[in-house]
């Protein structure tokens, strides 16, 4: 039987991949991580509210040494993009020092202890464009190195690795995920702020779907 544990920020792709996947993959433990980013305060609040919905434990994992070395956008004092969607500019500007590698390198040794079949992540296709911890490669090579780092082998499985945030919206609706549980904004605001880059990508995939009513929850700048 299945045993799982989630990377979860509270983001749409992570939140559809639990939604989708929690009963599959019997999904009893999500970790955030803390490495200073704006959101961070955000990020875990919506993560409590989503595993408190799905009655998954939660634990957040601090990493304040990470912030010493992250140089971007979204723990500096710099802005976030709001422009340049999908362009190497903007990929750089958000880019955390191994981010995906080192949160699940952490939720392996989650598995080995707690004996985890599988660790779950929110890797899709439309960021996989730009960021290469996002794509089938990356997910191929991390489950051959746990063969080798771990005792429980856990497989590192991305259930949206093909979708585009328009197919993962589509999902949340058909599989009646709670999306306004989302907190996807890069920027520390009560309310996803609707402007900066992970904001305008959620957006414009609600848009897509006609999720008028969810846009007036969710965003800022439509109240």
């Amino acid at each position: 039987m299945y045993k799982s544990v989630i990377l979860l920020s509270g983001g749409l792709d992570s939140v559809v991949t639990l939604g989708a996947s929690k009963e599959e993959y019997n999904i009893t433990l999500a970790l955030t991580f803390d490495y200073g980013q704006k959101s961070v305060y955000e990020e875990i609040n919506a993560s409590k509210g989503i595993c408190k919905y799905y009655n998954v434990e939660h634990k957040v994992i601090q990493l304040d040494w990470l912030k010493e070395i992250t140089k971007t956008s979204l723990v500096t004092k710099e802005s976030v993009p709001d422009t340049n969607l999908g362009t190497d500019k903007s990929m750089k500007s958000v880019w955390v020092p191994n981010r995906n590698g080192l949160f699940l390198n952490i939720a392996a040794a989650f598995a080995d202890t707690y004996n985890f079949t599988h660790i779950l992540f929110g890797a899709n296709a439309q960021e996989g464009k730009t960021f290469p911890d996002n794509t089938e490669e990356f997910r191929e090579r991390i489950n051959l190195v746990f063969e080798f780092s771990t005792l429980a082998k856990p497989v590192v499985y991305a259930p949206l690795i093909n979708c585009t945030k328009n197919d993962i919206v589509k999902i949340a609706l058909d599989k009646g995920i709670p999306l306004e549980l989302v907190r996807s904004c890069y920027n520390k605001a009560d309310i996803n702020c609707g402007k900066c880059e992970s904001c305008m990508n959620l957006k414009q995939a609600l848009i897509n779907n006609n999720c008028k009513e969810l846009i007036k929850q969710l965003f800022d700048d439509e109240n």
